[in-house]
């Protein structure tokens, strides 16, 4: 392996590094998390409610609860399980000099930057996902129980309310994933 090899190399182990170090603008990679959820919410299907009615009682009764589907803990699990995984469908695509926005990808060979640099952005995403839902999920999982969360508005629950990555103010920009962005630190 020659010199020229080794430098290329090392400057882009460097160039890889110091883009999984962080998320610079966290308002547009909550959105895009919102954006993930909110598909989850879209695409969901009508379900029953739960019978929990397992036990019988010494007359032979059953005994127990039947829970309402849209209020229950599965719900909220089966919406906020996989989700950060779904976050490496993303990278960050540069819009202009000064805007960035998170894009899902179809086709991870159709890129403007180079496959190894994208991949290494949805692994940041997905990296940054995991720390705001645990930020996040006790709150969140009481909204979705009790119907707060809605298609629509999972953006401003999310980023605003609950994890302050998004400032009233950018709310305007909420939508197209730029925005300040550097309210919360995860």
């Amino acid at each position: 392996m020659g010199g020229g090899s080794m430098v290329v190399r090392l400057v882009l182990i460097f160039t890889i590094l110091s883009v999984a170090s962080s998320i610079d603008d966290k308002c547009a990679a909550c959105n895009a998390v919102a954006e993930e959820l909110e598909l989850g919410l879209s695409n969901e299907k009508p379900r029953n409610h739960l019978d929990m009615r397992h036990r019988l009682d010494s007359t032979g009764q059953r005994r127990g609860k039947v829970i309402d589907y849209r209020v229950s803990e599965l719900r909220v699990v089966e919406l906020l399980d996989g989700i950060c995984e779904k976050m490496q469908d993303y990278t960050l695509h540069k819009i202009d000099s000064n805007r960035k926005e998170w894009i899902k990808v179809d086709n991870w060979d159709n890129l403007t930057i180079s496959k190894q640099e994208a991949k290494a952005y949805s692994k940041d995403l997905s990296t940054y996902c995991g720390r705001l839902l645990e930020e996040t999920e006790d709150e969140l999982a009481e909204l979705i129980k009790k119907g707060s969360v809605r298609g629509g508005d999972v953006s401003k629950v999310l980023c605003q309310d609950l994890s302050a990555h998004c400032s009233r103010t950018s709310a305007s920009h909420q939508g197209n994933g730029y925005g300040n962005g550097s309210d919360g630190e995860l």
